[in-house]
């Protein structure tokens, strides 16, 4: 599918004006197939109305996804599938954790190094060699399509990072302080990407997105995000995964060699979900055992090897 023939026109109050247009680098298709599976095609899933919904309306929209839900049943996967399905590229990742700035996210400046540099060199050298846009900064950049931006974990930042992030993803731009002074000697400078190996052009200090990135805000549920942020997002709370999502999620990874264990492994799984919480990963994980066991598996040693596995999520740290 290609989204630059479906995606209707933003909303008069989400165009954005960056340029000149760029195109975003290939897709990662070994990480795809390491988060999806190996599948000719992984369509957004039609089994949940809900998601799809979602989904449209934030690319619609152009705002953020905040997607709730207990660990493991599927919601930073949603950004990978998502992009696999619109052919959007990279996915870009911003993994949060309670030291993570709104800085961070846009960009880093190593202003020692380029004082180094400059004693031995015998002119001075550009400033953007020294520049380097983080996660969210490259996703702001001017695509002809949105970039997917997934910021992972949001609910362990620090409380303000939410009400940080509110005037960038309202105005969809930034802009870079050390090249805004020094714009009159370099008005258009090349500054290294998120993307390995990758410069994109920034000119007068300022990065304008052009088509509003697709963003992923994953969070657990563990805390509760300020009415400002809220607002700004699209909502999407993801139950634990159906009995058919386990089975498409075992085809997706395993083929056809999951078959013979296929049924079992999920009765069990389902078994054990229901007396205490367990994630869809840890199914993953007990399968793999069992199929790497093969015909050595027995009655004795199959219990054993679950209990292990499919541990409780919430007993970390009990005695």
């Amino acid at each position: 599918m290609s989204l630059r023939k479906v995606l209707p026109p933003p909303p008069p109050w989400r165009t954005f004006g960056g340029g000149p247009a760029i195109d975003p680098p290939a897709e990662d298709l070994a990480e795809l197939d390491r988060r999806l599976g190996k599948v000719e095609s992984a369509p957004v899933r039609t089994s949940d109305p809900q998601e799809v919904i979602a989904v449209n309306a934030a690319l619609c929209l152009r705002r953020p996804l905040l997607v709730t839900g207990p660990p493991g049943v599927g919601k930073s996967t949603l950004a990978y599938q998502v992009s696999r399905e619109l052919r959007l590229g990279n996915v870009l990742r911003w993994p949060i954790n309670s030291r993570s700035t709104l800085a961070s996210g846009l960009y880093e400046y190593d202003a020692v190094a380029r004082v180094q540099d400059a004693r031995v060199a015998a002119a001075e050298p550009s400033i953007g060699d020294y520049l380097q846009l983080g996660p969210l900064g490259t996703a702001l950049l001017p695509y002809q399509l949105p970039r997917v931006l997934l910021i992972d974990e949001f609910d362990k930042c620090d409380p303000d990072l939410a009400n940080d992030l509110l005037d960038v993803l309202e105005e969809g731009s930034f802009q870079l302080n050390e090249l805004v002074r020094a714009r009159a000697r370099e008005a258009s400078v090349q500054v290294y990407t998120a993307d390995p190996g990758q410069k994109a052009e920034v000119r007068d200090g300022r990065v304008t997105c052009l088509a509003f990135p697709f963003i992923v805000i994953t969070s657990n549920g563990e805390r509760e995000f300020p009415p400002a942020f809220l607002r700004r997002c699209v909502r999407l709370e993801m139950p634990e995964p159906s009995e058919d999502r386990l089975a498409e999620l075992i085809a997706a990874h395993f083929a056809g060699k999951a078959e013979p264990y296929t049924e079992r492994i999920i009765s069990e799984f389902l078994g054990y979900r229901s007396r205490h919480p367990v994630a869809a990963d840890q199914l993953l994980s007990a399968l793999h055992l069992v199929i790497t066991g093969g015909e050595d598996w027995t009655e004795e040693s199959w219990k054993p090897m679950l209990d292990v596995v499919l541990r409780r999520l919430d007993e970390v740290g009990k005695g």
